[in-house]
């Protein structure tokens, strides 16, 4: 009996994971400038997920290292009080492609994959290898909601569900 539930065990397992759809028709963003894209950013909107539920006043800061990896810093609001949480970022191939792979607890890393990204370097969409992530940044707190209404039905296009986002800024 123990070896049939053993083998069945990685079966089960994955019963229990949602197979969400992948994000690989739709391209990253080209002609990318690390450069631009450092410092702040807030987090306008998100699908949610344990670790950033109840989460509020969200911002990621992006600082380049001496040896080419890129720090993280993402921080908020949760029950109160300020938490933070330090990761690291590396190109996933050519640096003027807008793919990166970040681990906050290594050695697990996942992808994180610009897939919008206005001209001015102030709006940016991001998601990871599937659906069931997806980020809208802004170095603004706030934005306006005809640009909020266009990114929406851009990730809406994409095959988003945004009747799922939540929207973390508070000020």
């Amino acid at each position: 009996m123990k070896p049939i539930l053993f083998a069945l065990l990685p079966c089960l397992l994955l019963a229990g994971c949602r197979c969400a759809q992948s994000t690989e028709m739709i391209p990253a963003v080209r002609g990318f400038q690390l450069d631009r894209y450092l410092g702040t950013w807030y987090e306008i909107a998100r699908l949610p997920h344990t670790f950033e539920r109840g989460m509020t006043d969200v911002s990621a800061v992006y600082t380049l290292q001496d040896n080419g990896t890129v720090r993280v810093v993402n921080a908020g609001t949760k029950d109160g009080k300020f938490r933070s949480i330090r990761g690291a970022a590396h190109f996933k191939g050519e640096s003027s492609v807008g793919e990166l792979r970040v681990s906050f607890f290594r050695p697990f890393y996942g992808d994180y994959r610009i897939i919008a990204l206005s001209p001015d370097y102030s709006r940016a969409i991001v998601t990871s290898s599937t659906q069931d992530y997806l980020w809208i940044l802004a170095r603004d707190k706030k934005l306006p909601e005809t640009e909020l209404k266009q990114l929406l039905d851009q990730i809406r296009q994409w095959g988003f569900d945004t009747s799922k986002l939540e929207y973390p800024q508070t000020k």
